[in-house]
């Protein structure tokens, strides 16, 4: 045993203050706020995948849309009562307030709220006098009486009520008596839980700790929530400074997906709270389970992952600089914040031109890798001549382990493409046809395989699947989830050299590999072969890691 080994660890979680919650609950609005996020677009059947990744990383309250607003929710919550188990969570329904002027036995916003079949409903209403007489075009007590009658006809329905206090915080700031008025109508009624959102997203933590804590003195007995926007950057920032003054409840999304620059991200909040202030959010054992539900969340959302998202991105404890790499291979909470571990993500160390025998080492330890001196000097001149020629392999960790692995002796010869084709044709109707040719030899049997697809890459792919589908049959389980194209000599023009990077999931991890050629469809296929062959190393090692 080291000296080092007996030295004590760091304490690397926060010291907890007596006077903050115990427990906050989460609710998680992905499937409703989250949506709305530009580019995103879900069917039914991703809603029902996406709840059950909330319900296995155990949130508290998942919001599963609005029933009646449109036939995909509707569709969803009719699918909910038979085909969704949930084990940890319970299901919210989202709607807002009755309509002015109108009777709440007759609102069908409030009727399809009890119809979706849900104990918990959560209801918005307005809290700012501006929206009420400017929005709206009502006098300010109608706006209240919404919100009352509102709560008081679902309570009456049996139901738990959470009411969305829209845009509070600037209400507050602008006219605190009428905010609190609204508040206090739904209060009276019966809700279970006053939600305070920043809707507009302009507010900051010492704004926000502020009031929240004037309303939790307001309301002694009476959970506060949180709702947060990310518009100035400060959406965790704000949901943990209600939570300092007082909140238990707050919401947020998966990714911090949202309308315009999204939510609050559970996938950072829930480790603020919980590994850095002692507050109980998700059950202990399920934190590490972030990272895995972050990504597989977004390829349901056909969202790229966000490398540098703190906690769960690939980057977020990935570690280039000579000085980290040697300090943390002695010390690990020398230059990590937290154990990535307890968040279910790990150590990296990115390997470039730059690196040098030790950086190369402590990525071969890090694998698993059993490489001699002089292989691992041969890794390191390999890896500086195809940097020089442009590859970047601290962003292709996949095709790095492979070169890796190739050099300590191990063979990947699950295929062997011969030679490829790619005809691109383009029709009268302006319409383009790509089709793939590939002569390929599979376990000492050669074939040609021939595929279509939208383009050459996905031409390519479909060929390769359908020669080797039946025998690697769990490649139906990995997909391309990024492609990205760099030109790296533009001064060549169209003969300049093109570097391509791929992104591939199969749903328990993404891993990236890369290509570079004088030719762009060649390219491509460098790194989508790479690609495929580290998808059935992984299977591989699963496989034998399971017998074991």
């Amino acid at each position: 045993m080291t000296t080092d080994s007996l030295q004590p660890s760091l304490n690397r979680q926060g010291v907890r203050d007596s006077t903050w919650p115990e427990m906050v609950e989460i609710f998680d609005t992905t499937l409703r706020d989250g949506v709305q996020f530009e580019g995103i677009s879900v069917s039914s059947d991703d809603k029902l995948k996406v709840a059950r990744q909330l319900d296995y990383l155990g949130v508290h309250w998942i919001e599963g849309g609005w029933p009646g607003s449109n036939p995909k929710d509707e569709e969803f919550f009719q699918r909910a009562t038979s085909e969704l188990e949930l084990k940890t969570s319970q299901l919210v329904a989202f709607g807002s307030t009755r309509r002015p002027r109108g009777r709440v036995d007759e609102d069908q916003t409030l009727s399809s709220l009890v119809e979706a079949g849900t104990s918990t409903v959560c209801i918005v209403g307005k809290s700012w006098d501006y929206h009420v007489t400017e929005a709206l075009r009502q006098p300010l007590d109608e706006g209240v009486a919404m919100v009352g009658d509102s709560v008081q006809f679902l309570k009456s329905e049996g139901l738990r009520v959470f009411f969305d206090a829209e845009h509070f915080f600037d209400g507050y700031k602008r006219n605190p008596e009428f905010s609190l008025r609204v508040l206090e109508a739904a209060a009276v009624q019966g809700a279970d839980c006053l939600v305070l959102c920043d809707t507009n997203g302009g507010s900051l933590p010492h704004e926000v700790e502020k009031i929240v804590a004037e309303v939790v003195r307001h309301f002694d007995g009476v959970q506060i929530g949180m709702h947060t926007q990310n518009d100035t950057g400060c959406a965790v920032a704000n949901a943990v400074a209600g939570v300092v003054a007082g909140a238990t409840h707050v919401q947020g999304t998966i990714n911090g997906y949202g309308e315009r620059t999204g939510n609050c991200d559970n996938t950072v909040l829930v480790p603020n709270l919980s590994l850095k202030m002692g507050i109980e959010t998700l059950p202990r054992d399920h934190i590490e389970r972030l990272t895995s539900v972050s990504h597989h969340v977004a390829e349901l959302m056909n969202m790229p992952p966000q490398h540098q998202q703190p906690y769960v991105g690939t980057s977020a404890f990935a570690h280039k600089a000579g000085l980290h790499t040697s300090a943390i291979a002695r010390r690990p909470d020398s230059y990590e914040h937290v154990d990535p571990i307890a968040v279910g993500n790990s150590t990296r160390f990115l390997l470039g031109d730059l690196s040098g025998r030790a950086s190369v080492e402590l990525k071969a330890e890090q694998l698993g890798i059993e490489i001699e001196d002089k292989q691992m000097v041969e890794v390191v001149e390999e890896m500086k001549r195809l940097e020089h020629e442009g590859y970047h392999f601290e962003v292709a960790d996949a095709s790095l382990e492979l070169m890796m692995r190739r050099a300590a002796g191990e063979q990947f010869d699950y295929f062997n493409v011969e030679s490829f084709r790619v005809l691109v044709e383009r029709g009268q109707d302006r319409q383009f046809d790509t089709e793939a040719t590939l002569r390929i030899d599979v376990g000492g049997e050669r074939m040609i395989t021939v595929g279509e697809g939208d383009g050459p890459v996905n031409a390519l792919d479909n060929a390769f699947r359908n020669a080797v589908i039946d025998i690697y049959p769990e490649l139906a389980e990995v997909h391309l989830t990024d492609y990205k194209v760099r030109v790296l000599d533009t001064n060549r023009g169209t003969g300049a050299v093109t570097r391509v990077l791929v992104d591939s999931s199969d749903s328990e991890a993404t891993w990236t590999t890369i290509g570079v050629s004088g030719n762009i469809i060649e390219a491509s296929w460098l790194a989508l072969r790479d690609a495929l062959i580290y998808a059935l190393y992984r299977h591989r090692a699963k496989v034998d890691s399971s017998l074991n």
